[in-house]
Order: C-alpha cells, then structure tokens, then sequence
C-alpha cells in the first residue's frame, strides 16, 4: 500500500492533465510516481520535463541509457522503477534474461561500450567520490563529454527517482488510464 494516494486525473490541475495525457499517449499508463508528483504540480512538471531530457535528447540511445536506469535501480533494489524499465527495455528488444544480466556489467554480451557504460553507472551509484582512473580512462575512450554528462545524469536523476519512490512506498503502475 502506497504512503501517499496517487491522484486521479480528476483531482489535478489542467497542466499536470496534459502531462497524464503524454505519458498515457506514450506509455499506455500514467506512472503512479508522476501521479504522486502531482500533489506538487511544478515539481511534477520540472521532473517530467527533466526525465524527458535525459532519456530523450542528446546522443546515447534509448537502449543504453534505459540499460543504465535498470542497473541504477538494480542496486537500490528499486521494484517500482526496475518493473517500469525493464518493461520499456523489452519493448525495445532486450529479453528478460539480458535485463537479468544488467547485474554481471562485465557479461560478454555487452559491448565494451556498454559496460564501461555500467561500470560507470554502478560506481556513481555506489559511490559517485570513488570513481578510479582506470574507469575515467575507459569512459574517456568510449564516450565523449557530452555522452559523459548524458550517462551521469542518467544514473543520477534515477537514483533520486529510486529514493522517491521507495520512502512513499510506491505501487508498481498498472497498464491504463487512472481511475478516480
């Protein structure tokens, strides 16, 4: 049972509405941590907005970057976010058994890039201070400033999304729109 109601999409303002209907529209579901958001309509929109930032512009792809929000929620034992993402990493063609690897980074299924990238996602995680010059090494060789800033903020906005949604108890969010 969740520590706090999500709201329903007749108990928000107009603006948090438009936001349900674009996740809606791009989910099939209005994620249960956005409608908790809600009760505060600007942070709601500022962290749907900043979500969408990161996972949506720049120059890593979808794929990666939601590989890193897995692993990230991995090891904060996040089950709301890993049941969310890992959803969207099957709609993007990875299987069950691959999501399942996140947790071996050093899998010879990845690509190098690919786990350097989890590497770099698991320390930041762990502890973002004890980052070595050998993975700094490796993360410079396989992506440049821009895709460095891309992987950070990532790892980082997911571990505050992790953090969130585990002190109000999240529910994991069902497939639908929101009823009241």
């Amino acid at each position: 049972m969740p520590r706090l109601k999500p709201l329903a999409p007749n108990e928000v303002d107009p603006a948090s509405l438009k936001v349900f209907e674009g996740f809606y529209a791009k989910r099939g579901n209005v994620p249960n941590m956005f409608r908790t958001f809600a009760r505060r309509p600007e942070m709601m929109i500022a962290a749907s907005n900043l979500m969408s930032a990161v996972l949506s512009t720049g120059t890593l792809d979808l794929r990666l970057k939601e590989m890193v929000v897995v692993r990230t929620s991995q090891l904060n034992e996040c089950a709301y976010c890993l049941t969310s993402h890992s959803t969207i990493l099957r709609n993007l063609g990875l299987s069950q058994e691959n999501i399942d690897a996140l947790q071996a980074p050093d899998d010879s299924r990845w690509t190098e890039r690919e786990r350097v990238a989890l590497r770099y996602a698991e320390q930041v995680t762990v502890n973002a201070k004890g980052i070595s010059d050998e993975l700094w090494a490796s993360l410079r060789e396989h992506f440049d400033e821009g895709e460095i800033v891309e992987l950070t903020a990532t790892t980082s906005l997911f571990s505050m999304f992790n953090r969130f949604n585990d002190a109000l108890d999240m529910a994991i969010t069902e497939p639908g729109w929101p009823e009241a």
